[in-house]
Parts: structure tokens; C-alpha cells; sequence
């Protein structure tokens, strides 16, 4: 993958507080290095050190969202990518599943226990009665919030749940997004758990956690349920032995056989297949160095041979050192060799720490064997890829120079570039219906916006699509969207608007 098609870091700058975030975070709990399970990387931490990261959060004011993902959201998120990045870019990912510990042994990083999300809230409700924190539950069934919100008074008398609300079931894009943001924002909650099932509930809080200011959204499932009294949990045999799937089974065998052996068949492959591509590289030891590269505002350096658990935790002072820098980072990978789960999570989190910052991080040429392995898990996008120095200088040079929205005005028609997400959807929409105005006053009635230079979009800009083809409707004028990737079409077709909107514009 060349570097036209991958994906930008510092499209757009950083606040000062995502900054103050990840100096937060630097200094907070102590570190332990993630592990990627099918190309999802998970942070190692315990109930309480989850907690405790989540009370950080609070403490900074500022918007994240966790992720409590098991076995179904991998195989979800390997044919989501949409669900993909979120898992990728989310604040905190928690391990829901025995398997996945399990897996991680396999991998060489065993993560310290499993982290349900019916077992975090609880303790996460436990620990906000007792310092105040405001919580708003959104989501379940008609009046099953309210409920769990009765049961949780009588067990806490001083908690301070500030709303509840249970909005009347409809796909993502048909739910009335203003009334749900209405009551949250005037409740202001420190907490705010999302029920609607994965990945309903992960692509919601996508959409909105920035706007909405909440510091801590969780997606938690079926917890609100169990809260409220109205299903019950395995015993805790089954829960420490791994087993409490076979309990729910038996409570709704119609309902989940099929999902649990769709997952089997699509996880145990997959993870064998990550397993035998890590384990197949073999290299000499060689430590990573900096590098020279006469660019301002950009540092470059060697990975080495290895990038393992092994070694980073060889050189832990010169890889944690790394994201820290206050500069865009070139990391030359052609001469990896040997690459662990370890090793991928940390590259994602890397990636992640740099966008915090505004930054970008380039990888140079990278091997064979790394080329694999970023395609095997689905990574090979995720990452700024370089084939030369000729080309990263490029990157160094014009990163922040293209526009999202593109007009061409002999053709009558606009490109969109990049990627369009919640962050940026106000923007795209402006600058998009202004040119459509210019060019229906010149008399033109057929609009084209072309996709072919939009590497992603997400349920936010798939919604905009939708209001812009009725906008036109008014003017009057139509609107066809042509030549929409592979990554674009997943994501409209999963939110089952693929025909409506693409339908005749290949």
C-alpha cells in the first residue's frame, strides 16, 4: 500500500486536550504492554486498574470511550471496518472473555484476567456512588434502565444518577440522535453506559462522545439487564471457569447457538493463522537507533530486527520514550524480521498516541514478513506506509495541505478526500452544500461527488450522505455519489444504504 492511498495522521491539529490527555495517561497507572488478538489491541489491566483508568479519564474532563470487546466483536470487526476502527482508536479496550485470555497465553503476552463489562459496571457504580461521579444509562428495553436505576438506589442511597432514557428500537441511522444528545447534555453525566448491543452501541458513541463532552461512554451490552434484575448471571463457578457462554446458551439457545458457532468458526482459524504468522519469523537480536533525517520538525529511527515483547521490554527506555516526542516520526521496519502480538499492539497504540498529538507516524519500507502480518490482521490501512525516503519526504512535506471537499469546476462535480468521520462532518457539510448551491445557481441539476480519493467514512458521514441527497431534493437537484471504495461501500452497505445511495453512479 502506497502512501496516496493510506491514512493521514494530522489531518486536522490537535486539541489541548487531547495533548493533556496523553501526558495524563503517561504519568498515570503504570504501563504494561498490549497484546493485538486477530489485530485488536488490548490493554493489560485488571478489574480495579480499569477502574482506576477510567477514574483518570473522569479526573481530566475531557471525552473518551471503552471498549469491553470479546470473542464476537473480533469477528465482527474483521468484516466491519468501520468497528474495526473503533476498537483501534478506542481509549481503553478490556478483555470480555476467557478465550481471549486464553489467546493471549497463546501469544505470548497473557493478559492478567478477563474484564467484563457486566462485571466493570458494577464495581464502576460501587466506586462512583462512593466519590460522586454522575451517571446517565442509555439504552435496553422499555423501562429496564429505569429499573436498574430503582435497584441501584436501594443498594446506594447517595448515588447520583442523573437520567435514564430507553429510546424506542430502530437501525443507527433512523434514531432521533437530538432528543437522545438533549438529555444527555443537560444531565451532564461523568458516566454515561450505552445499551444497545454491539456494534449499535460502539458506533453511537463513535458518532457522539466528542460532541456530548461525557468524560467516560461505555458500550456495556446486556449489563443494564442484569442491573435491573430481569436476567440473571451464571454462577460464579462458571464465570471463573470460563463457562458462563454454556450458561447463556442455555438461557437462549434459538438465539445464540447461531452466533457462537459462527464466531468459533471464523475466530479459531483466524487466530491460527495470526498465530503461525508471528511465530514463522526468525532474526539475530539487533537493538533499534536513531537515525538521521534532515527535516524539520521529524525524527527517524531503526526498528531493528525484532519487534517482540522480548525486545521491547529489552529497550523499554528507548520505545516508551518514543511516542513522547514532540515531532512526526519516520520508523524505518525493512529490516524486521521477527514480529509478536505484542509487538503489533504496540504499533497501533503508537499510532494512536501520535494522532493524539497532532502527529504522524511513517512507516519506511516495511518487510516482507510485516507486510504479512498488517494484512493478516487488517492493519495494512490503519498505518502512513512509505516505500522510500523519497516518498516520506513527501509525507513530511504536504501532509496537511489536501482538502477534504474538492471542486472541479468544469465538470460541475466535487471530490471528497481523506476521510470523513464525526469530527469533521459539520465541516464536510458546509463546504460540500456550498458548492452545490454555486452550482445549481449555474443551472446544473446532476451533481457528482466523487468517492474515489475518500479512503474512509463512518456512520456519521454515511448519515451526512443521507441528508445530503434529500437536501438536494429541495433545490431542485440530484446528487450521485461515484466510485466508492472497497472501505466506504463496507461500511454504507452494513448500514444497509449502500443501494439507495450508489445504486447507478459506477
Amino acid at each position: 500500500m502506497n502512501s496516496a492511498s493510506a491514512p493521514l495522521l494530522a489531518d486536522a491539529l490537535p486539541s489541548r486536550a487531547k495533548l493533556e490527555t496523553a501526558e495524563h495517561f503517561s504519568a498515570a497507572a503504570p504501563h504494561a504492554w498490549p497484546i493485538a488478538i486477530l489485530g485488536v489491541p488490548f490493554d493489560h489491566v485488571t478489574i480495579a486498574q480499569a477502574i482506576e483508568r477510567i477514574e483518570a479519564m473522569i479526573a481530566t474532563r475531557r471525552p473518551h470511550y471503552v471498549v469491553t470487546a470479546n470473542v464476537d466483536f473480533l469477528v465482527q470487526a474483521h468484516r466491519d471496518v468501520e468497528l474495526r476502527r473503533i476498537l483501534l482508536e478506542a481509549d481503553l479496550v478490556l478483555c470480555d472473555g476467557t478465550p481471549l485470555v486464553w489467546a493471549s497465553r497463546w501469544l505470548g503476552n497473557a493478559l492478567p484476567e478477563r474484564v467484563a463489562g457486566s462485571d466493570l459496571a458494577p464495581g464502576l457504580i460501587r466506586a462512583a456512588a462512593e466519590k460522586g461521579h454522575r451517571l446517565f444509562f442509555l439504552g435496553a428495553g422499555p423501562g429496564i434502565a429505569a429499573e436498574a436505576e430503582a435497584r441501584l438506589r436501594q443498594q446506594y442511597p447517595h448515588i447520583n444518577i442523573v437520567g435514564t432514557y430507553s429510546p424506542p428500537f430502530s437501525h443507527l441511522l433512523e434514531m432521533d440522535h437530538e432528543e437522545m444528545a438533549r438529555r444527555i447534555r443537560a444531565a451532564n453525566p461523568d458516566i454515561l453506559l450505552v445499551s444497545f448491543g454491539c456494534p449499535k452501541q460502539e458506533k453511537w458513541i463513535a458518532m457522539h462522545h466528542r460532541s456530548l463532552g461525557v468524560p467516560v461512554a461505555i458500550g456495556v451490552g446486556a449489563t443494564l439487564d442484569f442491573l435491573a434484575g430481569r436476567v440473571k448471571r451464571a454462577p460464579d463457578w462458571m464465570r471463573r471457569t470460563g463457562l458462563e457462554w454454556i450458561y447463556r446458551l442455555l438461557l437462549e439457545p434459538r438465539r445464540l447457538y447461531r452466533r457462537y458457532a459462527g464466531d468459533l468458526a471464523c475466530f479459531l482459524p483466524t487466530l491460527a493463522t495470526q498465530w503461525l504468522r508471528l511465530a514463522l519469523g526468525r532474526a539475530a537480536p539487533s537493538r533499534p537507533k536513531e537515525n538521521s533525517f534532515a527535516v524539520p520538525d521529524w525524527h527517524s529511527l531503526d526498528a531493528g530486527a525484532r519487534l517482540t515483547r522480548r525486545a521491547l521490554e529489552r529497550d523499554a527506555a528507548f520505545w516508551r520514550a518514543q511516542p513522547e516526542r514532540n515531532a512526526h516520526c519516520l520508523v524505518d521496519v525493512s529490516k524486521v524480521r521477527r514480529v509478536d502480538a505484542t509487538g503489533v499492539a504496540f504499533l497501533i497504540r503508537w499510532r494512536k498516541q501520535m494522532q493524539e498529538r497532532g502527529r504522524q507516524l511513517v512507516l519506511l519500507a516495511p518487510s516482507p514478513a510485516l507486510r504479512r502480518i498488517l494484512g493478516s490482521m487488517k492493519l495494512a490501512d490503519h498505518f502512513v506506509i512509505a516505500r522510500d525516503l523519497t516518498e516520506a519526504t513527501q509525507h513530511a512535506e504536504s501532509h496537511s495541505t489536501s482538502a477534504i471537499v474538492q471542486r472541479d469546476g468544469t465538470t460541475r462535480s466535487l471530490a471528497w478526500c481523506g476521510e470523513i468521520v464525526a469530527a469533521n462532518v459539520e465541516d464536510v457539510w458546509r463546504m460540500t452544500t456550498e458548492h452545490i448551491a454555486a452550482f445549481v445557481a449555474c443551472r446544473a441539476s446532476l451533481i457528482i461527488v466523487d468517492l474515489a480519493r475518500l479512503r474512509f467514512i463512518d456512520s456519521s458521514g454515511a448519515a451526512l450522505m443521507l441528508r445530503l441527497k434529500q437536501w438536494a431534493l429541495q433545490l431542485p437537484a440530484e446528487i450521485l455519489f461515484a466510485h466508492a471504495q472497497p472501505n466506504v461501500r463496507n461500511v454504507l452497505r452494513l448500514t444497509r444504504i449502500d443501494q439507495l445511495l450508489l445504486e447507478g453512479a459506477q
